[in-house]
């Protein structure tokens, strides 16, 4: 089982900042109002929480959390994220995200294998549970759609950027 010592300063910043850009991809996907934006970062937040709290959790996506728990752990997420999406146009954002995401798949396929499945599905359940938190091209919580067109091809890059199979 891998642990945060099994990897650098610099390889464990990636781990860290790995559940937000799961959930950035979507959102930059098909942005939907300050309202939908918050509802998806809650969706986000709420993956993490459940992974804290549950037992049968794996030790790699437990290490991650418990480290993003700390000021340190989000700090460097935070600063990782700014640093990845510095000068970026809000349509690179998920573009960026996806690639950020497909660099994380071959960390964890290299330095932790006996962990890389279960890493890489639980990002990908991140992605699909921020795409089910808001609905999509309605009009004031009436109408759209609960995952959007442009929601499941994002879905479709994280699934092949991880190297799930469908």
């Amino acid at each position: 089982m891998a642990t945060k010592a099994s990897f650098t300063a610099e390889e464990w910043k990636q781990l860290l900042e790995s559940p937000m850009l799961a959930s950035m991809a979507v959102t930059a996907a098909e942005p939907s109002g300050l309202w939908g934006m918050l509802q998806e970062s809650l969706a986000a937040g709420g993956m993490l929480a459940k992974a804290k709290a549950d037992a049968g959790t794996n030790e790699l996506i437990r290490a991650v959390v418990a480290d993003f728990g700390t000021a340190e752990g989000r700090a460097a997420a935070r600063d990782g994220l700014q640093a990845r999406f510095k000068g970026s146009r809000p349509a690179e954002a998920k573009d960026k995200a996806i690639d950020g995401l497909r660099q994380v798949a071959a960390l964890v396929d290299a330095k932790a294998p006996g962990d890389a499945a279960a890493f890489k599905s639980w990002l990908q359940s991140i992605g699909q549970h921020v795409a089910e938190a808001a609905k999509e091209g309605g009009f004031l919580g009436f109408g759209g759609v609960q995952v959007s067109e442009a929601e499941k091809a994002t879905l479709a890059e994280i699934r092949a950027a991880l190297r799930l199979q469908a």
